[in-house]
């Protein structure tokens, strides 16, 4: 049992943070806090999917003479590393216009938590 835990470490480690973040999302009342939230699950995700890309002994996708441009196995595949990439560059421009956004509604209601603008949006 302890061996599989160990063997796994990382994936347990991304599944911590990913709670951490859902915790984050699902319970705190202030909005900045959620998507502090939403950020830290994001990151959890990309993390994930960078550790599944990982091979044992292997090097970076760049042509080496003394491997070989035959021995495909002895590279890391590159495709998911761009899509995390990718992703990182798209959760960057989505806090930010959620920062933007969150500035509006402080500007416009004078608060961030949920529960009060649920309450003066019904007025």
């Amino acid at each position: 049992m302890i061996e599989q835990f160990g063997s796994h470490g990382p994936y347990w480690m991304c599944f911590l943070v990913l709670t951490i973040g859902l915790y984050g999302v699902l319970v705190k009342p202030n909005l900045v806090r959620k998507v502090i939230g939403l950020s830290i699950f994001q990151s959890a995700i990309i993390l994930f999917f960078i550790i599944a890309a990982y091979k044992e002994g292997t090097g970076v996708p760049i042509l080496n003479k003394e491997i070989g441009a035959d021995a495909v196995d002895q590279y890391i595949n590159p495709l998911p590393h761009t899509l995390m990439l990718t992703a990182i560059v798209v959760g960057v421009a989505t806090v930010g216009v959620a920062l933007a956004l969150l500035i509006q509604i402080h500007r416009s209601y004078g608060t961030l938590n949920e529960d009060e603008l649920r309450e003066r949006m019904k007025k």
